[in-house]
């Protein structure tokens, strides 16, 4: 019972991943490219900023997650918040490299690996642990992503979740194409419908 639990924990948290990845993205093809370098405010990160900043995080996290600390001696997370050298091309692919992080280490984990402990700046996590909060992290990033590609993008802004008023509509097409698609492909297909 307890292995077939951490085995659901474990495909279902690779899925929650794998559908914040697919949000942010979503909603970062959407903007251009004064959009994607544009904070709203002094104080405020861009996406670009969030981007690089997720990107490190994961990296950092998740390379040699079982053996060394996840805060690497080779991050440097002040930078992450610059990016006046960067390109849109060089942003993606740090994020490509923290997300590929983040898959490889979480599709390698053993059922006993659940039950170790992790360095995180010097502090000792649980596995579950380490995994939460990072998904709490990511989560939380992604949604500031698409609060600024929606800001941009307002009356051009493509929804990425069931549109104002059509929950009822949703529903019945959800229904409709039962197991067919994904939650998120069908918001998608559902939209484009429309």
């Amino acid at each position: 019972m307890t292995e077939q639990i951490i085995e659901n924990y474990k495909t279902d948290t690779i899925e929650a991943f794998r559908n914040y990845k697919k949000l942010a993205e979503r909603a970062v093809e959407q903007v251009n490219e004064d959009e994607y370098f544009r904070a709203i405010d002094a104080e405020a990160n861009s996406i670009a900023v969030i981007v690089k900043h997720l990107g490190g995080n994961l990296r950092s996290r998740w390379t040699n997650f079982l053996t060394e600390d996840g805060e690497k001696a080779d991050r440097d997370r002040d930078s992450e918040f610059v990016t006046e050298a960067d390109t849109r091309e060089s942003l993606t692919a740090l994020w490509e490299t923290g997300w590929r992080a983040l898959f490889d280490t979480l599709e390698s984990l053993k059922i006993e690996d659940f039950g170790r402990t992790v360095k995180i700046r010097g502090e000792d996590f649980s596995v579950i642990k380490a995994l939460n909060r990072s998904l709490a992290h990511t989560a939380y990033h992604v949604g500031q992503i698409t609060f600024l590609a929606k800001h941009f993008r307002a009356s051009e802004w493509k929804t990425l979740s069931v549109p104002r008023g059509q929950s009822g509509e949703f529903n019945a097409y959800l229904a409709e194409n039962k197991g067919k698609t994904h939650y998120l492909e069908a918001t998608r297909e559902f939209s484009e419908k429309k």
